[in-house]
């Protein structure tokens, strides 16, 4: 097998070109949020993910019960971003001697609590000595339908859940040491990246109800996420600025949250795209949960975002990559200047 390049893209590209033989229970394989797998009643989702030490979090920084919570979340994320509800989890866990008995106490505690909450068993996993932490979690869920990235076309609206660059603006804090601040919209932030809340029921809704056309969740970024999305449907899109949802917290603390809100990545809520005569339904949603509509699809292959008066500049992937300078816990991808979020201020 020949890699172009160290890129995860690239890898990626490579692996589902090397394993792209066929089996009669395969839907979908390499390249989206979770594998398809064909069930005797239901489609079943498989996903995996890792969380290593120095990459996606300092024991310094992450409390080891947060740290238990956040591990399963992240890849129950996975599986609603494709519609699918969780089952089963298996778990891989790194551990270094000198972390002493309380902090894997404290790390199983918020695991199983996020389990208890999701309606998810662990059955099975493996445990090692390791010179930093690692974890590495899959996840099996099922569900009657999947929502795919290749879904959307030219004129469907791009939605998000939530807001947008919060978890960013909470390890900010967290980096300034100032996570122990009373101010409840700081704890808010912090929590964001600590401990994120995936709408786990909101991806199944919206894959019963056939509403979505394309799906994703915002772990990297919605820069990165959405040109995921545009890549795999063969389309563009635009974003307007002044729809992007900025949580009074961010506002707040942050003096250019628009950079985090398209760059920051890991608030893990869910981008989806949404055929124009499905608005009525989706209408219904919004009742219960936070979607926000905040741009849309188009036939051009490229990706800009718009500001009130209808400029555009070109909305370049610039959140965390692998294999980019710099862990991805420090944000360093996100851009010195952004011309059209300081049009927007």
């Amino acid at each position: 097998m020949k890699l172009r390049s160290l890129r995860e893209k690239d890898i990626i590209a490579a692996l589902k070109k090397e394993f792209a033989d066929s089996d009669r229970g395969l839907i979908l394989g390499i390249g989206d949020d979770a594998a398809l797998v064909r069930g005797r009643a239901s489609r079943l989702f498989l996903t995996t993910d890792l969380l290593i030490e120095g990459i996606h979090f300092l024991t310094a920084l992450h409390p080891p019960y947060e740290l238990g919570r956040k591990a399963l979340y992240v890849n129950l994320s996975d599986i609603a971003a494709m519609g699918g509800t969780p089952r089963y989890a298996l778990l891989g866990l790194g551990l270094k001697a000198d972390l002493g008995r309380s902090w894997a106490e404290k790390f199983f505690e918020g695991f199983k609590a996020a389990a208890k909450e999701s309606g998810t068993c662990l059955v099975g996993g493996d445990i090692s000595a390791s010179k930093k932490v690692v974890i590495s979690v899959t996840v099996m869920g099922e569900g009657k339908r999947a929502v795919k990235r290749s879904g959307a076309r030219p004129g469907d609206l791009i939605f998000v859940s939530g807001s947008l660059g919060d978890a960013a603006a909470g390890l900010r804090l967290l980096r300034r040491g100032l996570g122990k601040q009373k101010d409840d919209r700081a704890q808010a932030l912090i929590q964001a990246f600590l401990d994120p809340k995936p709408p786990l029921s909101l991806g199944p809704l919206l894959a019963r109800r056939r509403l979505a056309t394309s799906m994703i969740d915002t772990s990297d970024g919605l820069s990165i996420d959405l040109a995921h999305l545009c890549e795999e449907s063969q389309t563009g899109a635009e974003v307007y600025v002044e729809k992007l949802p900025l949580s009074e917290a961010i506002r707040v603390f942050e003096t250019r949250p628009l950079a985090l809100a398209l760059h920051g990545g890991e608030d893990y809520q869910l981008l989806f795209t949404v055929s124009p005569r499905n608005l009525p339904s989706l209408a219904n949603l919004q009742k219960r949960f936070p979607l926000h509509w905040i741009g849309r699809m188009t036939s051009t292959r490229s990706i800009w975002i718009m500001d009130k008066k209808g400029r555009r500049s070109p909305l370049l992937p610039k959140g965390y990559q692998h294999f980019a300078r710099g862990p991805k816990i420090a944000y360093r991808s996100l851009p010195s200047s952004e011309k059209l979020c300081a049009q927007a201020k």
